[in-house]
């Protein structure tokens, strides 16, 4: 990720460049849409990397966050400059802010650019994604703790907005790129939430020791709380089984919503082999991931619980064999995920 700002002569182009920069899962998972639908999505991603971008950043205080998000709500809306917004943030971003994130903040308005290129429909469900995640983030973010969240409610409040609203954009997206997937999209938008949290309670789960470091904690007191453990003494030095407990009952409540977003892939036409790619293989990759938290729940840091590359291949290999095999789908998951139901180690 060398080349200069200036290096690209489209902005197609520096999106292409800087989502293989931003993420290594999403620059493998994008490209398998349809080029329409890539294109789009890409964007969507890149949207919501700079209003994470925005919240992550430590140098700025819990105000500054408010107001750079609302006026990046207002740029994705195409009522303020991006290369205002820009010129305004990258001086203050610090050095936990990767080089790649960096870029991105400098090149907003190579991202609006395009954003602003489509079409009503699909800017609309770009607009609304935004709208909803950086108003509720700034609302997470001014209020995260080590005690960690209040109950599942709020858990579940949390990932809608960094996540199960992206199930909403994409559905959104899904069904104006296809008549035929549209006439699912009453079902599939039911769906497209619990597909979101599935996702991002795996991430949290992983995340666990990471986020600590930071200052936050998203699991929810209430789960600990009712098996005897307290959040405040969480601690990457020691195990306690009773800790042990409430993840385990959490891996089930992540696993209920794999199987909802297992029931969404489902309803996707089978034809439609590239979104049925890139749905399996994020849904894969939370599988794989969930079963070796599952199997290690005294980790102390995420690197211990990453999937490998191999599994990541084997993910794909699965996904492009059997992604059109309805009953396939089904055996794999009941294969992979019941453990996660039984509680085994």
């Amino acid at each position: 990720m060398a080349k200069t700002k200036n290096y690209f002569t489209t902005d197609e182009a520096y999106q292409e460049y800087i989502l293989k920069g931003v993420s290594r899962t999403f620059a493998l998972t994008i490209p398998q849409l349809p080029p329409p639908l890539c294109k789009v999505v890409s964007n969507g991603y890149l949207l919501c990397r700079i209003a994470d971008t925005i919240e992550d950043e430590p140098n700025l205080t819990a105000e500054q966050k408010r107001q750079f998000s609302q006026e990046f709500i207002k740029v994705v809306a195409g009522v303020s400059n991006p290369k205002a917004l820009s010129q305004a943030l990258s001086p203050l971003l610090s050095d936990s802010t990767l080089p790649t994130e960096k870029d991105l903040i400098s090149n907003t308005h190579r991202v609006i650019n395009l954003t602003h290129s489509f079409t009503k429909e699909q800017r609309a469900a770009l607009h609304r994604c935004i709208h909803i995640m950086a108003k509720g983030m700034v609302e997470f973010q001014q209020n995260s703790s080590l005690n960690g969240l209040k109950d599942l409610a709020e858990m579940d409040r949390y990932c809608y907005y960094v996540a199960g609203v992206v199930g909403e954009m994409l559905t959104d997206l899904f069904c104006d790129y296809s008549p035929h997937i549209a006439q699912q999209k009453k079902q599939l938008q039911k769906l497209a939430v619990s597909f979101g949290q599935a996702l991002q309670m795996t991430n949290i789960l992983k995340d666990i020791w990471e986020d600590r470091k930071r200052g936050a904690c998203w699991l929810p007191q209430e789960v600990f709380t009712e098996v005897g453990f307290d959040l405040k003494n969480l601690s990457p030095d020691h195990y306690n089984e009773k800790f042990g407990e409430g993840l385990a009952k959490l891996i089930g409540i992540a696993h209920s919503h794999l199987h909802n977003a297992l029931r969404y892939i489902l309803l996707i036409p089978p034809d439609e082999k590239g979104i049925r790619r890139f749905c399996l293989y994020a849904l894969g990759m939370a599988i794989l991931t969930l079963r070796r938290i599952n199997r290690h729940r005294n980790f102390n840091q995420g690197e211990q619980v990453k999937i490998s590359r191999g599994s990541v291949k084997a993910t794909i290999l699965v996904s492009n064999f059997a992604g059109g095999n309805n009953i396939s789908l089904r055996m794999l998951f009941y294969l992979l995920t019941r453990s996660m139901v039984n509680g085994e180690w």
